[in-house]
């Protein structure tokens, strides 16, 4: 009988980048030896490191990155609504994720919080509702050790060469 070896497969992302979120549509087309490790990381921990600037700060590229990702996204038959307020400050929903049993059931969920909806991703009250919903206490976000892995995924990340998001790292 032939047993298969799983390959770990790192997958950073942050739930502001909307590429992010078209990637998630497409998790299911890795190799079925494919197991992936999800890693939130702060997308701006990354610019700041490597000295760049966002999309969302640059007015052309962010009108020319949501046209692409509506576009993209209604290719693949994704629904897509972009936050009210884009961009947003992610921390909050990445720890949460980070927070959160069932990990890709969680992640998935909050992405489609955060676009499908155009809701306001700072609204107090909607972001507890999402953290009950997953299980997890809103303030247990805040505690060190879930702020130490955010900071700790976003340094591994840099240091592994990742400068953008989505990205992978398999076998180094």
């Amino acid at each position: 009988m032939l047993q298969l070896v799983m390959r770990r497969v790192a997958w950073y992302f942050d739930f502001v980048s909307p590429f992010s979120y078209l990637c998630l549509a497409r998790l299911d087309e890795l190799p079925n030896d494919v197991e992936l490790d999800y890693r939130p990381v702060l997308f701006a921990g990354l610019l700041d490191h490597f000295g760049q600037k966002g999309p969302a700060e640059i007015d052309a590229k962010r009108r020319w990155t949501y046209r692409w990702c509506q576009w993209s996204a209604e290719r693949l038959g994704l629904p897509v609504r972009f936050p009210a307020t884009p961009p947003f400050k992610p921390p909050h929903h990445l720890r949460l994720a980070i927070r959160a049993p069932r990990e890709p059931a969680a992640v998935k969920r909050i992405f489609e919080t955060l676009w499908t909806t155009g809701d306001e991703p700072g609204d107090p009250q909607a972001y507890a509702e999402l953290a009950r919903e997953l299980g997890v206490d809103a303030q247990a976000v805040a505690a060190p050790e879930v702020k130490h892995a955010l900071r700790e995924n976003t340094e591994r990340a840099a240091n592994a060469g990742v400068f953008g998001v989505p990205s992978f790292e398999a076998d180094g």
